[in-house]
């Protein structure tokens, strides 16, 4: 069983029992966490995908602590300029192992959404109706033309030069 999450604003591939680094949590170390964005499951050849997420599911988890990930180096420079600058840093993870991946939600929840929905039905088939809409006879002001151009004036012509009278 794997399901695909979105934790931090990324999305992994998890199963139980599995060691994961995420970016920063701000949770204590130790501490339980669930995760709800669960866009994908799958379990014994079924899977069942979200739109966007998938009602109900969870991952719970375990954070084991926080830990630094390589430095990343970051160099500019500008040729034939005398300009070159150095600068890095270590990106800081949050270790965790996943515990527990449920498909659905307890029965309490379920039947409690599915009360909502009903008496939230009518509510929105009441709202549904369309409004009268006003009738407007006020005409808006034509729109200004732009001005017509006037035909270019001709240029004079050139005087040609006169033909060339044969020596004899």
């Amino acid at each position: 069983m794997y399901a695909i999450v979105e934790i931090a604003g990324l999305q992994y591939k998890v199963e139980k029992d599995q060691r994961l680094y995420v970016n920063r949590l701000n949770v204590a170390e130790g501490k339980k966490v669930k995760f709800d964005r669960v866009l994908l499951i799958e379990e014994k050849g079924d899977v069942k995908v979200g739109a966007p997420v998938i009602d109900g599911a969870l991952v719970e988890a375990t954070v084991n602590g926080e830990v630094k990930g390589d430095k990343v180096l970051v160099f500019k420079k500008k040729r034939r300029k005398g300009y070159q600058k150095m600068n890095g840093h270590r990106q800081i993870f949050t270790s965790i192992t996943i515990n527990k991946i449920t498909a659905k939600a307890p029965a309490k929840k379920a039947a409690a959404k599915a009360t909502e929905d009903a008496e939230a039905a009518p509510k929105k088939a009441a709202a549904k109706k369309p409004a009268a809409k006003k009738a407007t006879t006020a005409k808006k002001p034509a729109a200004k033309k732009p001005a017509t151009k006037k035909p270019a004036t001709k240029k004079p012509a050139t005087k040609k030069a006169a033909p060339k009278k044969a020596e004899k």
